[in-house]
């Protein structure tokens, strides 16, 4: 378990210093407040730092269990099922849009990563789907998928 932490956290310094010096090639601010660089610039500070955070909490630990960097397997059937999820999902966005995509996506997900309560998976996906979606579509006006049922 640690080797696999120690390679994502690498992978994962890669992935945000590559990020960090693209933002650099934006500005930070314009005439109307943060420019197009700006969040990628914090994002990838900030995902950098709790990654330097995880890098060291793993150096410091002496957890030597396994060598072994591959899941186990119910860890397995979980990644396999978020990804399978991913992929529903894309294909699913524009003949269902986004809201029933998203309700659909977001159930399913919490449902497959073990969540027990159904209310409070309901409740989450209805907030995380039309919720979501009124606030970007009405309030920001980004435009998002409407399916063929107008939802």
């Amino acid at each position: 378990m640690r080797r696999g932490r120690l390679v994502a956290c690498v992978c994962l310094l890669g992935i945000f210093a590559a990020a960090l010096l693209t933002s650099l090639d934006y500005s930070l601010t314009d005439a109307l407040g943060p420019g197009p660089g700006f969040f990628p610039f914090w994002l990838s500070l900030v995902g950098a730092a709790l990654t330097v955070a995880i890098l060291v909490e793993t150096v410091r630990s002496h957890d030597s269990a396994s060598g072994s960097i591959l899941p186990s397997r119910p860890e397995a059937r979980q990644l396999g099922s978020v990804l399978v999820a991913l992929a529903a999902a894309a294909a699913l966005l524009e003949p269902l849009g986004f809201q029933l995509t998203m309700l659909l996506f977001i159930a399913g997900l919490l449902l497959a990563l073990g969540a027990r309560s159904p209310f409070a998976v309901l409740l989450t996906a209805l907030a995380g789907s039309f919720g979501v979606f009124h606030i970007f579509y009405y309030w920001l006006k980004v435009p998002l998928p409407i399916g063929a049922l107008g939802l």
